[in-house]
């Protein structure tokens, strides 16, 4: 089936097409490329179907559906503890962050309030999966351009927040960590916790990022392939719906730990008048692919700012809602040590009984490292979610790749790509 041309190209005919050939220059074709979706630079499995004049796209045609996950659906069959291990697949690169997204909403149906001890771990938790994601991004903005060694530099941090992800959970990659109500368990020691993360936010982010400024941002090459590349301006970027650093590298004033904000994010988070931890939104105006570089380079730099006010103050005292609560889990020695402690934990996950889920429904989302993660649930009264859709910022993303792409050069295309930092998991869901 040939591709039509869109009229706003100047062609309204299609490319197989003799009248079009007759218009051309003699020997002249329009080329359609298939951009993935197994291509070293997609980073992960997407198609783009590209109509090239020479070097230049004059359409790209993003395509979806190559992972056939099914996680929305799953959802109505695992409960709402089981299901972290689902939704910690869907933006792979910082899964942490899904998980407090997924019991963020879940709380909110439920009408659950955090100890204080838990929201301060979750608030350094996600700064680092913040951290985390923007590492790889800003790393691989230099490796699909050819330059290897910013992408070691950005990587190469990264493993030791796997190491404090392996620390607390048991779990390097997917550390499925957060539960209804609280945590799986709490943190093994907070002096060996605080300390590792010290060591991070102190010695090693700091080096990574004077490294990756020293290579990047006063590099020609670098500079040339980036600035005025793909595009979109503030009112564009809240026509198509974008967030996190995509929308703000475009000027858009938009940052949910900011604007809603949930855990130490909120005044008074700990009902005792503890005030919200305080850091800066980083703007920029052109909307290109450097700006959305260094709008994440300076994320980081907050994130810092963020677990810095928190790690020598985490609070003492339980990290799940209080034990005779209906959703709280037992401690793991209850388990193993008293018959109630197996009782309930057996009333939770084996049968209905010690679940108050409301009929009803709910909206709540969080600040991700790639824009607003947000879960819309249904509760029927059971112990899993009648429906649970989510909404991705990547989906969102990935449908203006075509708008921003257009006009620019095939080589241009990675770097717009790796600019919007799509996650597949999050299309196909």
């Amino acid at each position: 089936m040939p591709y039509t041309l869109s009229p706003d190209q100047g062609y309204d005919v299609d490319i197989e097409s003799t009248e079009y050939l007759h218009d051309r220059p003699e020997g002249h074709e329009r080329w359609v490329l298939n951009f993935g979706p197994q291509h070293p630079a997609t980073h992960t499995t997407l198609r783009i179907v590209l109509e090239l004049d020479g070097e230049r796209v004059v359409r790209a045609t993003p395509h979806i559906g190559y992972l056939h996950s099914g996680f929305e659906k799953l959802a109505e069959h695992h409960d709402y503890n089981q299901y972290v291990c689902t939704v910690s697949r869907m933006d792979y690169i910082s899964p942490i962050v899904n998980d407090i997204a997924w019991h963020h909403a879940v709380e909110t149906l439920l009408g659950i309030n955090l100890t204080p001890r838990c929201t301060v771990l979750r608030t350094i938790l996600g700064e680092l999966g913040r951290i985390q994601n923007h590492l790889m991004c800003v790393g691989v903005a230099a490796l699909d351009l050819g330059a290897f060694t910013g992408f070691l530099y950005g990587f190469n941090e990264r493993e030791f927040i796997y190491d404090i992800m392996d620390y607390i959970s048991g779990q390097r990659f997917h550390p499925d960590y957060t539960r209804v109500g609280g945590l799986m368990r709490d943190i093994p020691d907070d002096t060996v916790f605080r300390g590792m993360v010290r060591q991070f936010i102190d010695e090693r982010l700091p080096k990574a990022i004077r490294d990756l400024e020293t290579l990047l941002n006063r590099n020609r090459i670098f500079v040339d392939r980036l600035q005025g590349v793909g595009a979109i301006d503030a009112a564009d970027a809240v026509a198509w719906s974008l967030t996190g650093p995509v929308a703000r590298a475009s000027g858009v004033r938009r940052d949910l730990r900011k604007d809603e904000p949930y855990l130490c994010f909120a005044d008074n988070w700990d009902g005792q008048g503890a005030e919200k931890v305080q850091f800066s939104v980083p703007l920029a105006q052109d909307g290109d692919c450097l700006c959305r570089y260094l709008v994440r380079l300076e994320e980081i730099r907050q994130s810092r700012r963020i677990i810095d006010q928190l790690i020598d103050r985490i609070p003492t005292g339980p990290v799940n809602v209080e034990v005779d609560s209906k959703y709280s889990l037992p401690d793991k020695g209850d388990v193993y040590g008293s018959i109630e402690g197996t009782i309930q934990l057996f009333e939770i996950f084996m049968t209905n009984r010690g679940w108050d889920v409301p009929v009803g429904e709910t909206y709540a989302a969080i600040e991700s490292p790639n824009g607003e993660l947000g879960y819309y649930l249904v509760g029927d009264g059971s112990k899993c979610s009648w429906r649970a859709k989510t909404r991705p910022p990547s989906f969102l993303h990935f449908q203006v790749f075509p708008r921003i792409l257009e006009g620019h050069q095939l080589a241009d295309v990675v770097a717009v790509l790796g600019s919007l930092n799509i996650i597949a998991a999050e299309l196909d869901r």
